[in-house]
């Protein structure tokens, strides 16, 4: 391959605006408003001042929290997996199987009847679940 033998393909010209020329006076701007002052922008999805599209679209989804959400254990859970005396704490309530891991958050609240005494540690619980607790001790 020689250098002569190369083929150069002429560059495009950047189009000037506002110089006169083929695009004319306005040059392609229109005569007057925002858009044909120069250093006009407009952020995405601007309509001109009114609501956008977004804005008027209904909202779906609900809300969704960032904090997870405790997994009830009743008292009637407690009665029938735990023998009378034992103490119950969240590792015992894993090895049962009434929750997932020992970091869940779980609280144990008053539904169903206690007719054992167990020792709870470690638990959340419902104040209603306490002043039972309080009275069988």
């Amino acid at each position: 391959m020689i250098i002569n033998d190369l083929v150069v393909k002429p560059k495009k010209k950047k189009k000037r605006i506002g110089r006169g020329g083929a695009h004319g006076t306005y040059s392609t701007r229109g005569m007057k408003g925002q858009k044909s002052r120069s250093g006009s922008s407009f952020p995405v999805g601007f309509e001109g001042g009114r609501s956008g599209m977004k804005k008027q679209l209904p909202k779906r989804g609900g809300f969704k929290s960032i904090h997870e959400k405790s997994v009830v254990v009743s008292l009637k859970d407690l009665d029938k997996n735990f023998k009378d005396g034992d103490v119950v704490t969240p590792q015992a309530l894993v090895a049962k199987g009434i929750i997932a891991t020992a970091h869940t958050k779980f609280k144990i609240l008053n539904s169903g009847e206690l007719t054992k005494k167990l020792t709870i540690k470690k638990c959340l619980m419902s104040k209603s679940v306490e002043k039972e607790l309080s009275i069988k001790k």
